[in-house]
């Protein structure tokens, strides 16, 4: 599926990480590693594998090592081409090779709206994906290529959702939807951002991936800021799905897997499964989970 050449990812990483204390006091929670590589670089590769090339991300404070991540290490690169060791400077220079990675601070940590008003000299005046920094999208699949195949043909806002049990609804924002001639892509009529429970419109909560149009950054100036002084992309996204003169949301209903690397269950789940799926490591490591398992189910 082609991808216009002027799409941009954009990648807000300015959070705090403070579900990951003390692991995040100094390291931030987009560098934590998942078997070998940072949470954040398994992001940068979704980007590039659906064409996006062009990445800017937004930082914070103490995000230094994202930076560091992606650029060279000369010193490392040598040590290792004396040694021989072909394998790991590949590795190495991998996340270097990667994207033209730019970056700028968000400064005050005022919600995700924010972060992406602060992308707005970087997008222009062309649509652009957004790609949360905690969130691990299964890499078989070509969800974000989709959904900027369907931005293109209609000019809409696209929305990655995925059905979400009821308990854990109010962490999300949920929309209200109707059906189309895709049976997995829906018009979102409404956006309720982390509702009560019993108020959630439907079970669809959005998830971290978004294709969004230029209009976005119009509507986000004017939003009303909300809890904490924050400025909810939800309501943004509101906005535009309820503006007769848009072409609205569009949401892509998502079944494949997708960690969230910010829940501490998650991402442990995250290890456990790409490690498994790993070619190097998955038969000799699902074969001792399969023996500790049944250990644990003999003792019990």
């Amino acid at each position: 599926m082609a991808t216009p050449h002027t799409v941009k990812a954009v990648i807000p990483a300015a959070g705090l990480g403070t579900r990951f204390l003390p692991a995040t006091k100094a390291l931030p929670k987009e560098m934590l590693p998942v078997v070998d590589k940072p949470v954040i670089q398994y992001v940068v590769e979704e980007a590039v594998n659906a064409g996006l090339t062009d990445i800017l991300m937004i930082t914070g404070r103490n995000k230094n090592a994202l930076e560091n991540h992606f650029d060279r290490n000369f010193e490392l690169e040598v040590k290792l081409e004396e040694k021989g060791d072909e394998m790991r400077l590949e590795h190495v220079t991998h996340s270097t090779d990667l994207a033209d990675i730019h970056y700028v601070r968000q400064g005050d940590p005022r919600g995700l709206g924010h972060a992406v008003l602060k992308a707005r000299s970087h997008v222009g005046t062309q649509p652009f994906a957004l790609l949360l920094g905690d969130d691990i999208i299964d890499a078989d699949q070509d969800l974000l290529s989709r959904m900027l195949v369907l931005n293109a043909e209609t000019g809409a806002c696209v929305v990655a959702l995925m059905e979400v049990p009821e308990s854990e609804l109010g962490a999300y924002g949920v929309a209200a939807t109707e059906t189309t001639d895709q049976h997995d892509v829906v018009r979102v009529t409404q956006l309720v951002e982390k509702p009560e429970p019993g108020e959630a419109p439907s079970n669809l909560a959005v998830v971290g991936r978004y294709v969004l149009t230029p209009q976005i950054f119009d509507v986000l100036e004017h939003v009303t800021p909300g809890r904490g002084g924050e400025i909810q992309l939800t309501d943004a996204l509101q906005t535009i799905a309820t503006d007769p003169a848009s072409p609205g949301v569009l949401g892509i209903i998502y079944r494949g897997g997708r960690y969230d690397t910010g829940d501490r269950l998650s991402y442990l789940k995250a290890v456990v499964e790409i490690a498994v799926n790993r070619e190097d490591l998955g038969p000799d490591f699902d074969a001792w989970l399969t023996k500790f398992v049944d250990a644990r189910r003999g003792r019990r």
